[in-house]
């Protein structure tokens, strides 16, 4: 049970090699060799990153074959990008609240036209 949102999602991102295979699938699904060819780390590396990743929910596999296909998991995503969202909604709304405090606060206007006054 994961107590901080989406933790293991954004943990997962934490590791450049990780962000670099996400990229990667973001263009198309790929075998773990055809992942390992683009990856500076070996093939087994490759594919504890892949199960890392898959374990946060951000990535899913199938078979053709012998070859394990794995591609983005759009749940997995979207729940990251709404927390993101969720973030960012926020701090433009605190944002927003601080100028609207700032311009409805009489003191802190006649403070600023005081220092424009002072400082031509």
């Amino acid at each position: 049970m994961t107590t901080y949102g989406n933790a293991q999602g954004w943990g997962a991102l934490a590791d450049r090699t990780r962000r670099a295979i996400v990229a990667a699938l973001a263009d198309q699904p790929h075998s773990v060799g055809e992942l390992a060819a683009q990856m500076p780390v070996t093939r087994p590396a490759v594919s504890q990153h892949l199960k890392v990743l898959k374990d946060a929910g951000l990535v899913s596999e199938h078979q053709e074959g012998t070859r394990h296909i794995y591609q983005l998991n759009p749940a997995g995503l979207a729940a990251l990008r709404d927390q993101l969202d969720t973030y960012w909604r926020r701090a433009l709304t605190n944002y927003a609240e601080i100028l609207a405090d700032d311009i409805h606060t009489p003191a802190k206007s006649d403070d600023r036209a005081q220092h424009r006054e002072d400082n031509p």
